[in-house]
Order: C-alpha cells, then sequence, then structure tokens
C-alpha cells in the first residue's frame, strides 16, 4: 500500500474531508465512489489502486450502502471508530440537513435549485464515473482474460435484474479467478489499514444479527410505533444488496402502506433527494422528519437516519479483519484478480445505466460532459471546481436554451 509520508490525520481532518466530500458529491453511489477514488487513491494516496479495489468488492458485496460503507473503512483504518464516525457524519450530513429542512416545510427544494442546474450535476456525473472507469480499467484489467471478465461483468450487468445480479457476477468472476490466474508465492500483497481485532470484529457482527433478529421480536412485544419504525429502518440497512435507489422502493413498501408518511409526501421527498449531495440513504432523514411518531421532526429524522446506517457499520467493522486476512492467500489473490475485474465491469454498466441515460439526453448534455472529463484528467482540477462549474453551464445552457 502506498502511504503518505505525513502522519495519520485526525479524527476532525477526516470530518473535514469527507464533509467536502458530503456538499459536493453528486451523482448517487457510483459517483461517490468516483470521487473517493480521486481524493484517496489519487491524491492523498491513503491506499493504493488495489486495495481501494479489494474494499470496494467488499463493500459491494455486503448489503447496505456501498459509498458509505466504503467511506466508514477508509475513516476506520485512518483513526479507528473516531474515524469511522467522522468520515460518515461529515458525508451523511449535508444531505440529511437538506432533507430534513425540506419535510420541516422551511424550503421546497425542487424550486430552490434551478432544474438546469441539478442537470447540469447529473451530467458532471458522467464524467467523474468515467475517469474513474479508465483509471481503475487501466490498473486491473492490464491482460486479455481481465478485460474479457470487465466486459462480460458489464454485459450481465446491464441485461439481469440488478438486486442479486451484482453479487452472483462477482461471486462468478472470483471462481473465474481461481481458474484462470496463479499469482506466484510471495506475490505483491497491499495490505488494509485495519484497526480492529478480530475479536472485536465478531462482536460487532454478533450485534449485527442480534439486532435483526430482536427489532422485530421487541416491536411485536411492545407495540410502540417509534420502535416498529426504527425495526423498519434497520432491515431496509441490512437487507437491501445493491444500495442506493434500490433502497427507495423497500423505504416506499414499509413507511407508506402504515400511513406513517402520505404518498404525495414521499414521492416530494424522493424527488429531492434526487438533487441533494452524498448517498441516497439519506432520504430516511426526510422520512424520519415528515413522521408525527416522535418528539420533534429533528429527533425523527436523526433516528431513522442512524437506525438506517446502523448495519452499515455494523458489517463493516466485522468483516473488514477477516476480510484482510483472507487476502494474504495466494489463492484468494487470484480470486480477487477476477473479482477486482468485475468491479470495473460493473462500474462500466453503471456509467452507462443509470449515470448516462439519466444524464445524456441531447448533443449540449455531451458538450457539457466532454470538458469536464478534460478538465479533470488532464487539467487535474479538483472535481469539487469542476461540480460547481457544471452546475452552472447547466443553468445557463437551460437559460440560453
Amino acid at each position: 500500500m502506498t502511504t503518505p509520508a505525513h502522519r495519520d490525520p485526525t479524527p476532525w481532518a477526516v470530518f473535514l474531508i469527507f464533509l467536502r466530500l458530503g456538499l459536493t458529491s453528486f451523482g448517487g453511489p457510483v459517483a461517490h465512489l468516483a470521487y473517493f477514488r480521486e481524493e484517496f487513491v489519487t491524491r492523498r494516496r491513503w491506499l493504493s489502486e488495489r486495495s481501494y479495489a479489494d474494499l470496494l468488492a467488499l463493500c459491494q458485496f455486503l448489503p447496505g450502502p456501498a459509498s458509505s460503507q466504503v467511506g466508514m473503512a477508509l475513516g476506520l483504518g485512518r483513526c479507528g471508530y473516531l474515524g469511522a464516525m467522522a468520515a460518515w457524519v461529515g458525508f451523511t450530513l449535508p444531505s440529511a440537513v437538506l432533507l430534513m429542512l425540506l419535510a420541516l416545510g422551511i424550503t421546497e427544494h425542487g424550486d430552490a435549485i434551478p432544474e438546469g442546474a441539478v442537470h447540469g450535476l447529473k451530467v458532471v456525473a458522467v464524467a467523474v464515473v468515467a475517469q474513474a472507469v479508465w483509471g481503475m480499467g487501466r490498473n486491473l484489467c492490464p491482460d486479455a482474460p481481465r478485460v474479457a471478465i470487465m466486459a462480460v461483468a458489464a454485459g450481465l450487468a446491464l441485461l439481469a435484474p440488478p438486486a442479486w445480479s451484482q453479487v452472483a457476477i462477482m461471486l462468478g468472476a472470483a471462481v473465474l479467478g481461481l481458474l484462470v490466474f496463479r499469482p506466484p508465492p510471495g506475490a505483491a500483497h497491499d495490505p488494509l489499514p485495519i484497526r480492529i481485532g478480530k475479536r472485536s470484529a465478531v462482536l460487532w457482527l454478533g450485534l449485527f444479527f442480534a439486532l435483526l433478529v430482536a427489532l422485530p421480536l421487541l416491536s411485536r412485544l411492545y407495540p410502540a410505533p417509534w420502535l416498529a419504525i426504527i425495526d423498519a429502518f434497520y432491515r431496509s440497512g441490512a437487507l437491501v444488496f445493491g444500495g442506493g435507489h434500490l433502497v427507495l422502493p423497500v423505504l416506499h413498501n414499509e413507511v407508506v402502506p402504515p400511513g406513517w408518511v402520505s404518498e404525495p409526501t414521499f414521492v416530494a421527498g424522493y424527488g429531492a433527494a434526487q438533487a441533494v449531495p452524498g448517498p441516497l440513504f439519506t432520504f430516511a432523514a426526510f422520512l424520519g422528519a415528515a413522521m408525527s411518531h416522535f418528539p420533534s421532526p429533528w429527533v425523527g429524522g436523526l433516528v431513522c437516519l442512524a437506525a438506517i446506517f446502523l448495519p452499515a457499520f455494523l458489517l463493516v467493522a466485522g468483516t473488514l479483519p477477516f476480510w484482510e486476512q483472507v487476502r494474504h492467500s495466494t489463492r484468494m489473490q487470484a480470486a480477487m484478480m477476477g473479482l477486482n475485474a468485475a468491479v470495473v465491469g460493473l462500474l462500466l454498466a453503471a456509467l452507462y445505466d443509470p449515470v448516462w441515460t439519466s444524464a445524456i439526453h441531447q448533443p449540449a448534455d455531451l458538450a457539457l460532459a466532454l470538458p469536464a472529463l478534460l478538465a479533470l484528467t488532464w487539467l487535474k482540477l479538483p472535481p469539487w471546481l469542476v461540480v460547481i462549474a457544471s452546475s452552472a453551464a447547466g443553468w445557463a445552457l437551460s437559460v440560453v436554451g
């Protein structure tokens, strides 16, 4: 692993880094992973390309929000538990606050941001993800077998339903890696920074499963609405594979039929969640603030936000030490060669759908995406600056048009 020359950052420094990402990382989960790669692999060199891909593969396997789990793992590796908390709070806070404000009726989010500016944010996500796919592809798919695995993984991801297909694709790629690749004994291994022992990891995993079993039982024994709500949001965070957009229909089934949130309110929040930076799982903060079962909207938003993200932390803390151990094995390294190629393929598929299909509708959109890509790859401008410029350009084009 490539490490920076200076000492590890403090939790406060980690918070500020992720806060900036939380304010500027538009475009959904795939774009977030691209922003993380640029920030922590290319710019800060907290870990190598291979280690980042291995970490991403683990979080793709786990249920929950993959980009937030990667962020927690990065913070955990730098500053322990405080670092994980700092990374999560920094990345989550901006969108959570915006969505709770919307639920409170303080601002009408859809009218506050011009449509052209929102579209510009979607377009710049195309450039950010394209840069990440190209960079990871060059490093992780250097030969014909891995290029083939990447291409097949991308094709299958586009053809198959998303909920379980990505796990199946990665498992198949790992098996192919075992059969095709033969890393030499003592091959280079880039260790992940892990600050958790296996005993602690077992405790975190035990708590994850204990809550998954205990919360439904408690909500039946003590039929308080707030307990049922916590159970619903914890299960949504614990059982949804693919994260991001896939959690939205699950949350709809949990909160609308019981009457906790009305259909029009849910739809309004759904639209706003697409326009704010940061993880889509912060939609839980909007739903909690819109409910009347808590002492205040702020309490409701924070409780639902914590409930839906708690499984992500428990799974990351519970699996990272074991993941690091199995990565030392030569057989696992062979599997990881296939697995990492499949991860690039999944990102390539996501570059097309939903990133490209939701943003590029006419030649003007492509004309906006290409300069953004050049600014990132050739001029090496910081992503936050490119995001702001693209949003402004999108607004200007909508006014001129």
